[in-house]
């Protein structure tokens, strides 16, 4: 059943070396196409179609590898290298100088259909002294497949690269047999003692009614101890009916989480043909979808009761049409002031890395960087040394280096 929070306001390294001017771009401008539908109105001013900003400095793109097959996510090592997930089913370490590893072994089984596969890669918290990495992945099962969390040792000596103690901590229920929407990113809570997993409603309409019910783990955010018992405070632990990890509800397709420098959590989620998203989730709330939204149904007709109702909270951000949003980072400013607290979007179907400055709450300047390169980017990391490192899928798996010229 829905539940009814609070109101709010509606409220080798390089084979390719190439110099991208952004200032002197006029293709990095914020949308200017007619939306999809027309009959939505923002809920507040600067709620989508922010202005146009520009990057005041040349950026160098080199590229580390494109010899990955279908990858969904990169981490960073602490010597350097990269681990690398393909969503086939194969995690994949590469080197500085893009030469990848063998497989690792040791992982289970993914349903490698569709959406699924083999999903996120995070480090513990801990990872230097303990070797332990965290991944999502959709699970095949008897009854259908879901969205999976496991844990494990990354072990490295003469017999090659391998994963051990392996364990899974968490399961995605109910089950359902569909090859669509699995959400699956991981993102370490303030001080690295718990943490989050998004995921999707499946995308279809048994799925998708499941987003407002709090006994079904469909189109939500949960929150998780790193050995996935339920953390003390999440909003719906003891109530009857809710499963427990739940931290918040209404969510479509969540496939980007960060947390920014004042440690607090923020999400970005597909749309239908317009509609997708960026929340700042809060415990117990509800984000709406099915019921609110600004995008239409795939086939052109209205989906939603409206865009916006006084028991739903509204999205920081939206996008109309869409960015098809992957993973997220918040940028740290090292390099490049300019950059501080930005927030870096990978574009899937819009293939472009979107840069969004924020102001508290509220975006402020919107663009569009990689544009002209035709690739669908699906995760961006920031390097300690500021540099982006960003992941395209198509139309080769290629793992990105983005920083300012001369760095």
């Amino acid at each position: 059943m829905p539940i009814l929070p609070r109101p709010r306001l509606l409220c080798a390294v390089s084979l390719a070396l190439s110099v991208l001017t952004v200032a002197a771009s006029a293709d990095t401008s914020v949308e200017t196409r007619p939306p999809n539908n027309a009959d939505a109105r923002p809920a507040f001013a600067g709620q989508t179609r922010a202005p146009a900003m520009r990057t005041p400095v040349a950026l160098d793109v080199r590229t580390i590898t494109d010899a990955l097959d279908q990858p969904w996510a990169v981490e960073l090592l602490p010597d350097g290298r990269f681990l690398v997930t393909e969503r086939p089913g194969r995690l994949r370490i590469v080197g500085a100088d893009g030469r990848l590893s063998a497989p690792v072994a040791g992982l289970p089984p993914v349903f490698a259909q569709g959406q699924g596969g083999l999903l996120d890669v995070a480090l513990d918290p801990g990872f230097a002294a303990n070797r332990t990495i965290y991944w999502s992945y959709a699970e095949p099962r008897a009854d259908g497949s879901g969205t999976t969390l496991a844990k494990g040792v990354l072990v490295e000596d003469a017999r090659g690269a391998r994963l051990e103690e392996v364990r899974i901590l968490f399961r995605q229920q109910p089950s359902l047999r569909s090859p669509l929407h699995f959400g699956s990113r991981i993102a370490f809570g303030p001080g690295g003692r718990e943490l989050f997993l998004t995921l999707g409603e499946r995308g279809i309409p048994e799925g998708r009614a499941q987003a407002q019910d709090l006994g079904s783990h469909l189109g939500k955010l949960v929150r998780l101890n790193l050995d996935g018992s339920v953390p003390a405070g999440n909003p719906f632990a003891g109530r009857a009916g809710a499963r427990p990890e739940i931290w918040s509800l209404g969510h479509r397709n969540v496939q980007g989480a960060a947390l920014d420098a004042d440690d607090r959590l923020w999400t970005i989620e597909h749309g239908p043909r317009g509609g997708d998203e960026l929340n700042r989730p809060d415990p117990g709330r509800n984000y709406g979808w099915p019921v609110i939204g600004y995008g239409i149904d795939y086939s052109g007709e209205r989906m939603h009761e409206s865009a916006a109702r006084v028991d739903m909270e509204q999205p920081v951000y939206y996008w109309d049409p869409v960015i098809a949003p992957g993973g997220m980072v918040f940028h740290s400013g090292r390099g490049l002031p300019d950059w501080r607290g930005n927030l870096f979007v990978a574009g899937l179907g819009s293939r472009k890395l979107v840069r969004l400055k924020l102001d508290g709450d509220r975006v402020t300047g919107e663009e569009w960087l990689l544009a002209d390169r035709g690739l669908r980017l699906r995760d961006v990391i920031e390097g300690p040394d500021g540099a982006l490192y960003v992941l395209a899928e198509a139309p080769a798996g290629a793992l990105l280096r983005v920083a300012p010229a001369g760095r």
